[in-house]
């Protein structure tokens, strides 16, 4: 181990407000690099004066320990991880590198600092920063010059650094060693023979770099030169003369002939570009086309033997160095003759789109047609399909018109795909052909359409507001705003109630709504019109019938409106006992407001003194005496009916009679409420009657006359009439008077009602309890008075008046007697039969 220098400075230092001296000292070390790992620097122990028992009660340590430690049984410093100079001190602007550690101890408290410098070894190569060095030297380029070199890097410093470089041999390079100013060692490549590309395109060299250690280390790199090429080359052709032979009316774009002139430079120096030169005829360059990158000639225009068959051209090839070199060469082409020119179409005039309402005849195209055959092989006809609404017309030589042959429909085709084709005449005869589309514009010529012409739409009554009835959708084939419709009702009014009010329809989709609540009682069903319109120019339209029928529900239950009752009272009739088996007693009638099934009603018994008494028909409600009344049976019988609907669930309505029984010999009501009426009204009585009806009716306008003539004959008109005399109406009881029967039975309205059953006519009319109605009412007559300046005698005014009077009442007798003899005949009522029969009860029967 090398010597070491020690220097000690003391310093003053305050610790815990007491004031020590603490003296420190630098002590130097020297070390070199790379020393393994427990080796031994010094024993800073005895180089310190420390006693080495202490250092564990006072605490000894280093600030740095990541190389260096301190044995503390021994006081030695020794090495903890090897120690690489070039990662300590990278820069090498110093030669020294130092390593600084403080070595503190306590009790006293002590700081010494050590200085360690590490000593460099040759223990790094030099290197390059790139393995390949890579050089572009032009072939033109003249020997001597130089090129720089990468320089290599050795991080070890002085003597271990770099020290020269060394070339691998070469016939064309050679190296130059020069010094930099901060001492650092490069190489300059010299060219000593000039380059030839084309003979050695890359030349691959080795540079080794060498430092000054012992042993010497050394580092190499691959130094690539590319030959960079010089336009020293000139193009050159595979023939000067090409002789090419090719078929008139070849395609445009098939290949004539494939030029190829090569050039051994590279790069832009080899990149050759074809061109006519001077000496070529405008007319072959705009026939044939010449490739200035490839070197193809293609046919450009058309080939005519009949108009030129011989081209000569010359063609340059020329490279794109920078003094660039061209080489030529000298093409015939000779043109072979065919009969095979086509004949062609022109479309000079073609109208698309055009509206479907086009009116005939109509030019859509004008059409020309050529060929440049002649004879036969140049005579042209020219065609379209068939099975379409145009025909060709000509309009002039070789120019055709098309014109709208039918009326178009767009909904049906929108569009014509129209061929044109062109045929000459020769053989074979050679064609062209041109297609061109037609669109068609639309026209508002379809009104919307339902697709049905009457919806019936069935809803439930009491449904809610703004339920959805149905969906009236129409379909317009036109198209965009032709095609948007619009959903309106058709305003009606029912009632003072407009449609709008009672239904709403989407304009957008046609969805029908019902704004109310409806019932089927009240509103049974709706006719209505929907109209659909569209929105075309002007606008078309189209209406639906709308039949809404209302469903019924059972939401109404029976009425009981015979037997006539207050309100919750019970009906009291009275019957003889007498009474026959199978007599009517009374019948039951109720009316339900619903539909027919809803209101189909049945009746039966709730309650029944006697079940085996009375019999209740379930259909029409009368109630009938089963057998004859005994004297067990009680007085007074109670009967509960209920009349039920056939609604789902039924409702029904209740009626209570009490019947009480009287001892009477009166034949019972029943026996009058049904009365057949006889249809043979062309019997003998009746003839009479029509005969003695017509003579009484001749003598009543005979007499009427002779009252006008005589009324006319006086000489001043009566001043004054005495009042007819006015019917009299009984209040209580039935009575005839003045000609007038007048009934307020309240009888007569429960019990005359009128139904047609079985062939028979049954009267029954009723009328309200306390009413009165006149059944007839016949005036008496009018009387005459005497007047004072009459030109006849009075005694002859009086016997004429007395004999008008007498004949008038016979008149009026008459007609009245043989007027209720047709009425109640036809009634079947028999004359001999007609009286009066008045009930002790509170019911009255009229006959006449």
């Amino acid at each position: 181990m090398e010597a070491f220098r020690r220097y000690v400075v003391p310093g003053v230092f305050l610790v815990f407000s007491i004031v020590q001296l603490v003296s420190t000292s630098v002590t130097h070390y020297s070390i070199p690099e790379e020393m393994k790992e427990g080796s031994v620097v010094a024993n800073i122990a005895s180089d310190l004066r420390l006693d080495v028992k202490t250092l564990n009660e006072r605490k000894m340590r280093l600030d740095i320990v990541k190389y260096l430690d301190v044995n503390k049984e021994t006081g030695e410093l020794y090495i903890v991880e090897k120690i690489d100079r070039e990662n300590i001190c990278p820069s090498k602007s110093s030669a020294s590198c130092y390593l600084r550690l403080e070595v503190t101890l306590e009790n006293p408290l002590r700081i010494f600092n050590i200085e360690i410098e590490i000593l460099d070894m040759n223990d790094n190569a030099p290197q390059f920063r790139r393995d390949a060095i890579h050089l572009d030297i032009s072939e033109s380029t003249p020997k001597g010059d130089r090129f720089s070199l990468s320089n290599a890097v050795d991080p070890d410093v002085g003597s271990n650094s770099v020290k020269t470089y060394h070339l691998s041999e070469s016939e064309y390079f050679n190296i130059e060693v020069q010094t930099g100013r901060d001492g650092s060692k490069f190489a300059d490549l010299i060219l000593k023979k000039t380059l030839d590309r084309e003979q050695q395109a890359v030349h691959h060299l080795t540079l080794t770099a060498v430092d000054g250690g012992k042993p010497a280390r050394s580092g190499t790199a691959s130094v690539i030169v590319h030959v960079l090429d010089t336009n020293d080359n000139t193009p050159t052709f595979d023939k000067s003369i090409y002789n090419v032979k090719i078929m008139e009316n070849s395609p445009i774009g098939s290949l004539v002939l494939h030029l190829n002139a090569t050039d051994l430079d590279e790069g832009s120096n080899s990149d050759i570009t074809y061109s006519y030169s001077l000496y070529t005829s405008e007319k072959t360059q705009e026939t044939f086309h010449l490739n200035p990158t490839s070197g193809e000639i293609t046919v450009r225009g058309m080939l005519n033997y009949e108009d030129f068959n011989i081209y000569d051209m010359e063609v340059i090839a020329t490279d794109k160095g920078a003094n660039s070199l061209s080489g030529q060469c000298t093409i015939k082409i000779l043109v072979e003759d065919m009969n095979d020119n086509h004949p062609e179409l022109s479309i000079k005039s073609f109208q698309s789109p055009v509206s479907e309402d086009i009116k005939l005849d109509t030019v859509i195209a004008v059409v020309s047609v050529s060929d440049k055959d002649s004879g036969e092989n140049g005579i042209v006809d020219l065609h379209i399909p068939d099975n379409m609404p145009f025909k060709l017309r000509e309009s002039s030589d070789n120019y055709y018109e098309l014109v709208v042959s039918e009326a178009l429909d767009r909904e049906k085709v929108p569009e014509y795909d129209i061929t044109f084709t062109v045929t000459d005449r020769g053989s074979p005869p050679l064609s062209d052909n041109e297609t061109m589309t037609l669109e068609l514009l639309d026209v508002n010529d379809n009104v919307p359409q339902f697709p049905k012409s009457f919806y019936t739409i069935r809803v439930m009554e009491n449904n809610a507001p703004g339920a959805l009835l149905e969906s009236l959708s129409a379909f317009d084939p036109d198209l965009h705003e032709n095609q948007y419709l619009v959903y309106v009702i058709i305003e009606k009014e029912i009632a003072n109630t407009s449609m709008s009010m009672l239904f709403s329809i989407n304009p957008e989709d046609g969805k029908l709504y019902a704004l109310k609540t409806f019932d089927y009682e009240i509103e049974k069903e709706f006719l209505f019109h929907i109209e659909a319109r569209d929105s075309g120019s002007p606008p078309l339209s189209s209406n639906v019938s709308v039949h809404i029928i209302i469903v019924d529900q059972n939401d109404n239950a029976p009425v009981i409106v015979s037997p006539w009752r207050a309100h919750g009272s019970v009906v009291e009739e009275k019957i003889p006992r007498s009474t026959d088996k199978g007599s009517l007693v009374a019948k039951v009638i109720a009316l339900d407001t619903d539909s027919v099934h809803n209101s189909r009603i049945t009746y039966q018994f709730l309650q029944v003194t006697d079940a085996t008494l009375f019999s209740l028909d379930q259909y029409n409600g009368e109630i009938r005496t089963m057998r004859m009344f005994s004297y067990r049976d009680p007085r007074h019988q109670r009967l509960v009916v209920v009349a039920k609907d056939n609604g789902e669930p039924a409702l029904s309505a209740t009626v209570t009679i009490k019947l009480s029984t009287e001892e009477t010999a009166v034949k019972a009501y029943s026996d009058m409420t049904e009365v057949p009426l006889e249809y043979d009204i062309f019997s003998d009585l009746n003839l009479y009657l029509v005969i003695g009806l017509g003579s009484v009716s001749f003598l009543l306008l005979i007499t009427i006359l002779v009252t006008i003539v005589l009324k006319c004959q006086k000489a001043k008109p009566s001043k004054a009439a005495p009042p007819s005399r006015n019917s009299v109406i009984s209040e209580r009881n039935s009575t005839i008077a003045d000609s007038t029967l007048v009934s307020n039975d309240a009888y007569w309205y429960s019990l005359f009602l009128a139904e047609t059953r079985k062939g028979k006519l049954v009267v029954r009319q009723p009328v309200p309890k306390g009413s009165r109605y006149i059944v007839s009412s016949i005036p008496r007559g009018t009387g005459l008075t005497d007047t004072s300046d009459s030109a006849a005698s009075t005694l002859q005014v009086f016997i004429l008046n007395h004999v008008l009077l007498n004949l008038t009442y016979l008149l009026i007798f008459s007609t009245t007697y043989f007027l209720g003899g047709i009425i109640f005949y036809i009634s079947g009522l028999s004359v001999e039969h007609c009286t009066f029969k008045i009930l002790k009860t509170q019911k009255s029967q009229v006959g006449c």
